[in-house]
């Protein structure tokens, strides 16, 4: 991914993250409260808006250090990690389909993944 793709995916992700919370919070909140499910849904928002923010970072990080490798597959990783985690939240939320609760945790370890790799390419690179 390119530095531009990574910024425009992280504010992106991040005005979804307000309109998708916004709506949970309103046009949701009564099918939520019945299916018990509305802390799931806003611990899908809450992670989905620390991720895209990490995305940003991100691209900031790349742009300051241009010569830092390994920033890109932290992104990757917060992109992907994004899609399933909070993905299969919102799916299960909507749907009740409760598999997708078996996949949220693969979504946490990309996210994990994205938070160690920054560490390793900013350790790898900075000075």
């Amino acid at each position: 991914m390119t530095l531009k793709t990574i910024l425009i995916l992280g504010a992106l992700l991040s005005g979804l993250g307000v309109m998708i919370g916004a709506f949970g919070a309103h046009g949701l909140s009564k099918l939520l409260t019945e299916t018990g499910r509305t802390e799931t849904f806003e611990t899908a928002v809450k992670y989905q808006m620390y991720h895209a923010l990490g995305l940003l970072l991100v691209g900031v990080l790349m742009a300051q250090f241009p010569a830092a490798t390994g920033l890109r597959l932290s992104g990757l990783c917060f992109l992907i990690g994004i899609l399933i985690f909070s993905g299969s939240l919102y799916i299960l939320c909507l749907t009740g389909i409760r598999w997708m609760g078996a996949i949220t945790p693969i979504g946490g370890l990309f996210m994990i993944g994205g938070w160690l790799n920054m560490v390793w390419a900013l350790a790898k690179n900075l000075p």
